[in-house]
């Protein structure tokens, strides 16, 4: 079984249906492990529980800090015989493995008898779907290069909603030239790193570089004047973060946003959560907004569960029952209120969804907008080297073409 084996979506569905007998709780019990463990995705991942638990199951919580270490214990258990229920991964490459090794069931039948295919964007689907088949339950669609900003902040010194990354930066320089408090809250962790690095990279780079770095692994344009460009401008951020970021974890930063100590961040929408789970309203006292110097995208990330293989007819059935209350419109919405993040289905009443989720919504119906996330493009050992050199470029003095010269070389060593 290969390192890759990081994790993404897949849901156990053996083309069996539900029994039309009520099913006993004692039938239904169901260990999940997710690394859901901040106070905004507490209150999301409980929305499943309490839906598995009404339809009269026993949802046995598994929650474990942090993505990879949650990833790497699901995946373990998975291949030494133990596996959990059901286990969350990013939408993307991270279950091949499992898939090739015949460790996960597909869920083919619970997909067409939802109709998912007829109601989630083609790129979801695609990175759902291994050799024909659907091995993974897409639960959300996350955009992951939101700015979040503090109204009440940018007020004080008379700026309004940036649009541009040159709109952003002019702010955080009147930010910084302030010195009141910090132009950019940062988690300073390597995965954070590169996720800012690729919200400049699509939105000062555009989309073209976006699929041409991570989709083609094109080394000649990693080393171009506009990669180049990129490159600056992400290193010209450091500017602006303050000595504590190193090891914060991403939703202190949030909660620095949220209390006025810092003005913005660069974050997912899973950030949104903390927002809502400090009763902030969004456009009276937070905005949001994806940056764009002109051809940029929405970068569609998220969440699925996938379902090791079991010959448990009584944990299938709780695999199935999970598949199907996790894709219904109600609890879509209701999921979504909590995380942050838009519901994957296109065909729910999008009514209660607040001011940031309606954009979300607005980015992912222009097809032109929909860019898929670097996991779903690239597998994920070309994710961790760049995100190791990225993380070398942003902690050192490297210059921007050492850098670029870098990046040229991983992409041309994962052909």
């Amino acid at each position: 079984m290969k390192r890759a084996l990081f994790a993404s979506v897949a849901i156990a569905a053996m083309a069996l249906s539900l029994a039309a007998r009520p099913v006993s709780a004692e039938e239904m019990k169901a260990e999940v492990i997710h690394w859901w463990t901040s106070g905004g995705e507490a209150a999301a991942v409980k929305v499943f529980a309490d839906q598995f638990t009404k339809a009269g199951g026993t949802w046995i919580d598994s929650a474990v800090a942090g993505a990879a270490n949650a990833r790497n214990a699901a995946i373990s258990r998975t291949v030494s015989g133990n596996p959990p229920t059901a286990m969350q991964l990013n939408t993307g490459k991270q279950f091949d493995d499992l898939v090739e090794g015949d460790l996960l069931a597909d869920v083919d039948a619970v997909a067409t008898e939802g109709n998912w295919k007829g109601v989630m964007p083609a790129a979801i689907i695609a990175a759902a779907t291994r050799n024909g088949k659907m091995y993974a339950v897409p639960i959300n669609i996350h955009g992951q290069n939101w700015l979040w900003y503090n109204k009440a902040v940018l007020a004080s010194i008379g700026a309004t909603e940036p649009k541009t990354w040159n709109d952003a930066i002019a702010i955080l320089d009147k930010l910084k030239a302030d010195g009141k408090l910090i132009p950019l809250a940062f988690s300073g962790q390597k995965n954070w790193e590169q996720n800012l690095f690729n919200s400049v990279m699509i939105g000062v780079g555009g989309a073209q570089m976006w699929t041409g770095i991570l989709g083609k692994r094109d080394a000649a344009l990693a080393q171009s004047a506009e990669f180049k460009q990129v490159a600056v401008t992400y290193k010209k951020l450091k500017d602006y973060v303050d000595a504590g970021a190193p090891g914060r974890n991403w939703n202190d930063a949030t909660n620095m946003v949220i209390q006025g100590k810092a003005g913005m961040q660069i974050m997912g929408d899973w950030a949104k959560g903390e927002f809502v789970a400090a009763g902030k309203v969004p456009e009276k006292d937070y905005g949001c907004t994806v940056l764009s110097n002109g051809s940029g995208g929405y970068v569609m990330g998220g969440d699925v569960f996938v379902f090791p293989k079991s010959k448990d007819p009584a944990t299938t059935k709780a695999q199935m029952t999970l598949a199907r209350l996790m894709l219904t419109p109600e609890t879509q919405i209701q999921f979504a209120l909590k995380k942050g993040s838009i519901p994957v289905r296109s065909d729910v009443d999008t009514s209660a969804l607040d001011a940031c989720a309606q954009k979300g919504m607005r980015y992912v119906a222009d097809k032109a907008q929909q860019m898929p996330s670097g996991d779903m493009l690239a597998p994920p050992a070309l994710i961790g080297a760049l995100q190791d050199a990225i993380s070398q470029y942003w902690n050192t003095d490297m210059s921007a073409d050492e850098f670029s010269a870098k990046v040229a070389t991983v992409l041309k060593s994962q052909e």
